[in-house]
Protein backbone atom coordinates (compact mmCIF):
# COMPACT_ATOMS: atom_id res chain seq x y z
CA UNK A 1 0.00 0.00 0.00
CA UNK A 2 1.04 3.44 -1.25
CA UNK A 3 0.16 6.09 1.79
CA UNK A 4 -0.93 9.45 0.11
CA UNK A 5 -1.26 12.68 1.92
CA UNK A 6 -4.01 15.70 0.17
CA UNK A 7 -2.80 18.81 0.02
CA UNK A 8 -5.67 21.34 -0.21
CA UNK A 9 -9.35 20.52 0.57
CA UNK A 10 -11.09 22.82 -0.78
CA UNK A 11 -13.37 22.50 -4.36
CA UNK A 12 -11.51 19.82 -5.54
CA UNK A 13 -9.72 18.42 -2.90
CA UNK A 14 -12.45 16.05 -1.25
CA UNK A 15 -12.73 13.92 -4.81
CA UNK A 16 -9.53 14.03 -4.98
CA UNK A 17 -9.12 12.29 -1.09
CA UNK A 18 -12.37 10.25 -1.29
CA UNK A 19 -10.80 8.51 -4.64
CA UNK A 20 -7.51 7.79 -2.75
CA UNK A 21 -8.98 6.58 0.31
CA UNK A 22 -11.11 4.13 -1.83
CA UNK A 23 -8.08 2.94 -4.27
CA UNK A 24 -6.82 -0.54 -3.15
CA UNK A 25 -3.14 0.42 -4.32
CA UNK A 26 -3.49 3.67 -2.05
CA UNK A 27 -3.90 4.31 2.04
CA UNK A 28 -5.11 7.85 2.44
CA UNK A 29 -3.02 9.12 6.09
CA UNK A 30 -3.22 12.57 5.50
CA UNK A 31 -4.76 16.13 4.77
CA UNK A 32 -3.33 19.55 5.19
CA UNK A 33 -5.53 22.59 4.85
CA UNK A 34 -4.73 26.40 5.45
CA UNK A 35 -8.32 26.44 6.53
CA UNK A 36 -9.51 25.10 10.47
CA UNK A 37 -12.75 24.31 9.07
CA UNK A 38 -11.88 22.43 5.91
CA UNK A 39 -9.85 20.10 7.84
CA UNK A 40 -12.53 19.68 10.41
CA UNK A 41 -14.84 18.51 7.45
CA UNK A 42 -12.04 16.06 6.37
CA UNK A 43 -11.27 14.90 10.14
CA UNK A 44 -15.15 13.83 10.23
CA UNK A 45 -14.99 12.00 6.77
CA UNK A 46 -11.52 10.39 7.96
CA UNK A 47 -11.07 10.59 11.86
CA UNK A 48 -7.75 7.87 10.74
CA UNK A 49 -6.15 10.21 9.07
CA UNK A 50 -3.70 13.40 10.30
CA UNK A 51 -4.61 16.58 9.78
CA UNK A 52 -2.47 20.16 9.70
CA UNK A 53 -2.01 23.12 8.27
CA UNK A 54 1.12 23.08 7.49
CA UNK A 55 1.62 21.58 3.76
CA UNK A 56 5.25 21.18 4.90
CA UNK A 57 4.45 19.13 7.40
CA UNK A 58 2.54 16.65 5.54
CA UNK A 59 5.44 16.46 3.40
CA UNK A 60 8.21 15.59 5.73
CA UNK A 61 5.71 13.10 7.29
CA UNK A 62 7.16 9.38 7.32
CA UNK A 63 3.80 8.34 7.36
CA UNK A 64 3.27 10.23 3.48
CA UNK A 65 4.84 8.52 -0.08
CA UNK A 66 3.19 10.31 -1.98
CA UNK A 67 1.54 13.65 -2.22
CA UNK A 68 -1.59 15.23 -3.96
CA UNK A 69 -0.92 18.50 -4.42
CA UNK A 70 -4.69 20.25 -4.77
CA UNK A 71 -4.35 23.84 -4.24
CA UNK A 72 -4.46 27.15 -6.67
CA UNK A 73 -1.88 26.96 -9.40
CA UNK A 74 0.71 29.42 -7.71
CA UNK A 75 1.41 27.05 -5.12
CA UNK A 76 2.08 24.04 -7.31
CA UNK A 77 5.68 24.46 -8.12
CA UNK A 78 7.34 25.34 -4.35
CA UNK A 79 4.71 22.57 -3.09
CA UNK A 80 5.82 20.25 -6.05
CA UNK A 81 9.29 20.65 -5.45
CA UNK A 82 9.63 20.52 -1.69
CA UNK A 83 7.74 16.80 -2.06
CA UNK A 84 10.53 15.83 -5.07
CA UNK A 85 13.14 16.73 -2.29
CA UNK A 86 11.44 14.75 0.28
CA UNK A 87 11.32 11.79 -2.11
CA UNK A 88 7.56 11.74 -2.76
CA UNK A 89 6.13 11.07 -5.95
CA UNK A 90 3.65 13.61 -6.63
CA UNK A 91 -0.15 13.97 -8.42
CA UNK A 92 -0.74 17.56 -8.92
CA UNK A 93 -3.98 19.18 -10.32
CA UNK A 94 -4.15 21.19 -13.51
CA UNK A 95 -2.58 22.92 -14.73
CA UNK A 96 0.20 21.71 -13.66
CA UNK A 97 2.77 25.00 -13.21
CA UNK A 98 2.55 28.64 -13.58
CA UNK A 99 4.90 28.55 -16.14
CA UNK A 100 7.27 26.09 -18.48
CA UNK A 101 10.45 26.80 -16.82
CA UNK A 102 8.79 25.26 -13.18
CA UNK A 103 7.28 22.26 -15.13
CA UNK A 104 10.99 21.57 -16.72
CA UNK A 105 12.74 21.92 -13.57
CA UNK A 106 10.06 19.49 -11.74
CA UNK A 107 10.64 17.00 -14.15
CA UNK A 108 14.17 16.78 -13.89
CA UNK A 109 14.11 16.66 -10.33
CA UNK A 110 11.72 13.81 -10.32
CA UNK A 111 13.89 12.04 -12.63
CA UNK A 112 17.28 12.17 -10.88
CA UNK A 113 15.15 11.33 -7.80
CA UNK A 114 13.27 8.30 -9.70
CA UNK A 115 10.02 9.38 -8.74
CA UNK A 116 6.81 9.90 -10.70
CA UNK A 117 4.78 12.81 -11.79
CA UNK A 118 1.04 12.67 -12.29
CA UNK A 119 -0.79 15.66 -13.11
CA UNK A 120 -4.39 15.72 -12.73
CA UNK A 121 -6.05 15.59 -16.58
CA UNK A 122 -9.04 14.04 -15.25
CA UNK A 123 -10.93 14.17 -18.77
CA UNK A 124 -8.28 11.94 -20.12
CA UNK A 125 -9.73 9.27 -18.09
CA UNK A 126 -13.40 9.61 -19.25
CA UNK A 127 -15.13 6.82 -21.28
CA UNK A 128 -16.32 9.69 -24.05
CA UNK A 129 -12.70 10.63 -24.24
CA UNK A 130 -11.60 7.03 -24.36
CA UNK A 131 -14.10 6.81 -27.06
CA UNK A 132 -12.86 9.82 -29.08
CA UNK A 133 -9.51 9.00 -28.99
CA UNK A 134 -10.35 5.08 -30.17
CA UNK A 135 -12.24 6.81 -32.99
CA UNK A 136 -9.72 8.95 -34.53
CA UNK A 137 -7.18 6.45 -34.23
CA UNK A 138 -8.95 3.67 -35.87
CA UNK A 139 -9.45 6.46 -39.11
CA UNK A 140 -13.49 6.47 -38.68
CA UNK A 141 -13.34 9.77 -39.45
CA UNK A 142 -10.65 9.98 -42.00
CA UNK A 143 -8.65 12.60 -42.88
CA UNK A 144 -9.55 15.47 -39.77
CA UNK A 145 -10.53 18.75 -40.66
CA UNK A 146 -11.24 20.52 -37.83
CA UNK A 147 -11.76 20.54 -33.79
CA UNK A 148 -14.05 22.72 -32.17
CA UNK A 149 -14.45 23.20 -28.49
CA UNK A 150 -17.07 25.62 -26.48
CA UNK A 151 -16.57 25.20 -22.13
CA UNK A 152 -18.75 28.20 -20.95
CA UNK A 153 -20.69 28.88 -17.77
CA UNK A 154 -21.50 31.50 -15.51
CA UNK A 155 -18.67 31.77 -12.98
CA UNK A 156 -16.13 30.63 -11.00
CA UNK A 157 -14.37 33.96 -11.07
CA UNK A 158 -10.71 32.79 -10.15
CA UNK A 159 -9.16 35.13 -7.96
CA UNK A 160 -5.10 34.26 -9.23
CA UNK A 161 -5.67 33.19 -12.76
CA UNK A 162 -8.08 33.87 -16.28
CA UNK A 163 -10.61 32.18 -18.06
CA UNK A 164 -7.77 30.65 -20.37
CA UNK A 165 -5.89 28.68 -17.12
CA UNK A 166 -8.96 27.95 -15.29
CA UNK A 167 -10.89 26.26 -18.16
CA UNK A 168 -8.74 25.35 -20.88
CA UNK A 169 -6.18 23.32 -19.58
CA UNK A 170 -9.08 20.57 -20.01
CA UNK A 171 -9.41 20.92 -23.56
CA UNK A 172 -6.00 21.61 -24.58
CA UNK A 173 -4.93 18.18 -22.76
CA UNK A 174 -7.94 16.52 -24.49
CA UNK A 175 -6.42 17.60 -27.95
CA UNK A 176 -3.10 16.99 -27.08
CA UNK A 177 -4.13 13.40 -25.98
CA UNK A 178 -6.57 12.51 -29.31
CA UNK A 179 -5.05 14.29 -31.64
CA UNK A 180 -1.93 12.19 -33.43
CA UNK A 181 0.02 15.38 -34.67
CA UNK A 182 1.80 18.26 -32.93
CA UNK A 183 0.41 22.05 -33.11
CA UNK A 184 2.42 24.37 -35.29
CA UNK A 185 1.41 27.84 -33.92
CA UNK A 186 -1.01 29.27 -31.24
CA UNK A 187 -3.14 32.73 -31.59
CA UNK A 188 -5.95 34.03 -29.18
CA UNK A 189 -8.09 37.17 -28.15
CA UNK A 190 -9.37 37.66 -24.57
CA UNK A 191 -11.36 40.30 -22.88
CA UNK A 192 -11.74 41.27 -19.36
CA UNK A 193 -14.95 43.02 -18.30
CA UNK A 194 -14.62 43.92 -14.92
CA UNK A 195 -11.41 46.38 -13.13
CA UNK A 196 -8.85 44.55 -11.69
CA UNK A 197 -9.43 41.37 -12.76
CA UNK A 198 -8.79 38.94 -15.75
CA UNK A 199 -9.36 37.88 -19.12
CA UNK A 200 -13.13 36.40 -18.67
CA UNK A 201 -13.54 35.40 -22.31
CA UNK A 202 -11.27 34.01 -24.45
CA UNK A 203 -11.00 32.36 -27.99
CA UNK A 204 -8.14 30.50 -28.93
CA UNK A 205 -6.91 28.81 -32.25
CA UNK A 206 -4.32 26.20 -32.69
CA UNK A 207 -2.82 25.76 -36.18
CA UNK A 208 -1.04 21.96 -37.22
CA UNK A 209 0.99 21.58 -40.09
CA UNK A 210 0.26 20.04 -42.81
CA UNK A 211 -3.07 19.47 -44.28
CA UNK A 212 -5.03 22.78 -43.26
CA UNK A 213 -6.18 21.32 -40.06
CA UNK A 214 -7.23 23.49 -36.70
CA UNK A 215 -8.28 23.53 -33.61
CA UNK A 216 -10.74 26.38 -31.93
CA UNK A 217 -11.73 26.68 -28.34
CA UNK A 218 -14.16 29.32 -26.46
CA UNK A 219 -13.38 29.56 -22.68
CA UNK A 220 -15.94 31.74 -21.06
CA UNK A 221 -17.10 32.93 -17.64
CA UNK A 222 -19.76 35.32 -18.22
CA UNK A 223 -22.20 32.68 -20.61
CA UNK A 224 -25.93 32.71 -19.43
CA UNK A 225 -25.73 29.07 -20.12
CA UNK A 226 -23.70 26.14 -19.29
CA UNK A 227 -22.53 24.14 -22.61
CA UNK A 228 -19.63 21.71 -22.93
CA UNK A 229 -19.11 20.43 -26.25
CA UNK A 230 -16.59 19.19 -29.00
CA UNK A 231 -17.02 18.92 -32.54
CA UNK A 232 -14.08 17.02 -34.65
CA UNK A 233 -14.78 16.80 -38.15
CA UNK A 234 -13.16 14.71 -40.83
CA UNK A 235 -13.64 13.71 -44.63
CA UNK A 236 -15.38 11.00 -43.99
CA UNK A 237 -17.69 11.21 -40.60
CA UNK A 238 -18.11 13.45 -37.94
CA UNK A 239 -18.09 13.52 -34.31
CA UNK A 240 -19.70 15.33 -31.68
CA UNK A 241 -19.56 15.10 -27.57
CA UNK A 242 -21.84 16.91 -25.78
CA UNK A 243 -20.57 16.67 -21.70
CA UNK A 244 -24.22 17.37 -20.83
CA UNK A 245 -26.20 14.65 -22.57
CA UNK A 246 -26.47 12.16 -19.91
CA UNK A 247 -27.43 9.75 -22.50
CA UNK A 248 -26.24 10.80 -25.60
CA UNK A 249 -22.83 11.93 -25.13
CA UNK A 250 -21.26 10.69 -28.39
CA UNK A 251 -22.21 10.99 -31.43
CA UNK A 252 -20.66 10.02 -35.06
CA UNK A 253 -22.62 11.51 -37.82
CA UNK A 254 -22.02 9.92 -41.11
CA UNK A 255 -22.45 13.42 -43.04
CA UNK A 256 -19.87 15.19 -45.28
CA UNK A 257 -18.88 17.08 -48.41
CA UNK A 258 -17.83 15.77 -51.34
CA UNK A 259 -16.20 17.92 -53.83
CA UNK A 260 -14.93 16.93 -57.41
CA UNK A 261 -14.04 18.87 -60.54
CA UNK A 262 -15.91 17.49 -63.67
CA UNK A 263 -13.94 15.25 -66.46
CA UNK A 264 -15.10 18.33 -68.72
CA UNK A 265 -14.40 20.88 -67.30
CA UNK A 266 -10.79 19.95 -66.58
CA UNK A 267 -10.19 19.35 -69.90
CA UNK A 268 -10.82 22.88 -70.60
CA UNK A 269 -8.86 24.11 -68.03
CA UNK A 270 -12.14 25.46 -66.26
CA UNK A 271 -11.96 24.93 -62.31
CA UNK A 272 -15.87 23.80 -62.04
CA UNK A 273 -16.71 22.43 -58.26
CA UNK A 274 -19.36 19.41 -58.22
CA UNK A 275 -20.51 19.57 -54.41
CA UNK A 276 -22.66 16.94 -53.14
CA UNK A 277 -23.30 16.41 -49.34
CA UNK A 278 -23.56 13.09 -47.60
CA UNK A 279 -26.12 12.39 -45.26
CA UNK A 280 -25.81 9.05 -43.48
CA UNK A 281 -26.93 7.26 -40.09
CA UNK A 282 -25.88 8.23 -36.88
CA UNK A 283 -24.09 6.36 -34.17
CA UNK A 284 -24.33 6.47 -30.80
CA UNK A 285 -21.59 4.25 -29.03
CA UNK A 286 -21.59 3.02 -25.62
CA UNK A 287 -19.09 4.64 -23.22
CA UNK A 288 -17.50 3.29 -19.75
CA UNK A 289 -19.09 4.20 -17.29
CA UNK A 290 -16.49 4.20 -14.36
CA UNK A 291 -15.49 7.58 -12.48
CA UNK A 292 -12.81 9.27 -14.45
CA UNK A 293 -11.22 10.38 -11.12
CA UNK A 294 -11.42 6.95 -9.46
CA UNK A 295 -9.43 5.18 -12.66
CA UNK A 296 -7.03 7.94 -12.85
CA UNK A 297 -6.31 7.23 -9.56
CA UNK A 298 -6.21 3.40 -9.56
CA UNK A 299 -4.06 4.19 -13.14
CA UNK A 300 -1.25 5.80 -10.53
CA UNK A 301 -1.27 3.64 -8.39
CA UNK A 302 -0.30 0.86 -10.58
CA UNK A 303 2.10 2.77 -12.32
CA UNK A 304 4.01 3.30 -8.62
CA UNK A 305 3.76 -0.40 -8.11
CA UNK A 306 5.29 -1.86 -11.81
CA UNK A 307 7.60 1.53 -11.93
CA UNK A 308 6.29 2.64 -15.02
CA UNK A 309 5.55 5.87 -16.61
CA UNK A 310 2.00 7.79 -16.79
CA UNK A 311 0.81 8.47 -19.76
CA UNK A 312 -0.47 12.02 -18.16
CA UNK A 313 3.01 12.45 -16.61
CA UNK A 314 5.17 15.62 -16.25
CA UNK A 315 5.82 16.25 -19.89
CA UNK A 316 1.92 15.71 -20.94
CA UNK A 317 1.59 18.75 -18.18
CA UNK A 318 4.48 20.84 -19.83
CA UNK A 319 2.84 20.73 -22.95
CA UNK A 320 -0.25 22.44 -22.22
CA UNK A 321 1.26 24.72 -19.84
CA UNK A 322 3.79 25.93 -23.07
CA UNK A 323 0.21 26.10 -25.00
CA UNK A 324 -1.33 28.16 -22.19
CA UNK A 325 1.82 30.29 -21.85
CA UNK A 326 1.65 30.97 -25.82
CA UNK A 327 -1.70 31.52 -25.79
CA UNK A 328 -1.42 34.39 -23.00
CA UNK A 329 1.71 35.82 -24.87
CA UNK A 330 -0.75 36.18 -28.16
CA UNK A 331 -3.88 36.96 -26.10
CA UNK A 332 -1.59 40.60 -24.32
CA UNK A 333 -0.22 41.31 -28.27
CA UNK A 334 -3.56 41.48 -29.96
CA UNK A 335 -3.87 38.32 -31.33
CA UNK A 336 -0.55 37.44 -32.55
CA UNK A 337 0.36 34.44 -33.91
CA UNK A 338 3.01 32.49 -31.63
CA UNK A 339 5.01 29.48 -33.14
CA UNK A 340 5.26 26.86 -30.98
Amino acid sequence: MINVGVIGYGYWGPNVARNFHAASGFNLTAVSDISEKRLAMAQAHYPFIKSMRDPKELIRSKDVDSVAIVTPVFAHYEMAKEALLAGKHIFVEKPFTSTSAQAEELIDLAAKKGLKIMVDHTFLFTGAVKKIKEVINSGQLGRLLFYDSVRVNLGLFQHDINVIWDLAPHDLSIMDYVIPSRPEAISAHGSVHFEGGFEDIAYIAVEFKGNGFIAHFHVNWLSPVKIRKTLISGDKKMLVWDDLDVDEKIKIYDRGVDIKTSNEAAKNGIHELLVSYRSGDVHIPKLEGTEALKAEIEYFAKCLERNEEPFNNGQSGLQVVRLLEAADESMKNGGKRIEL
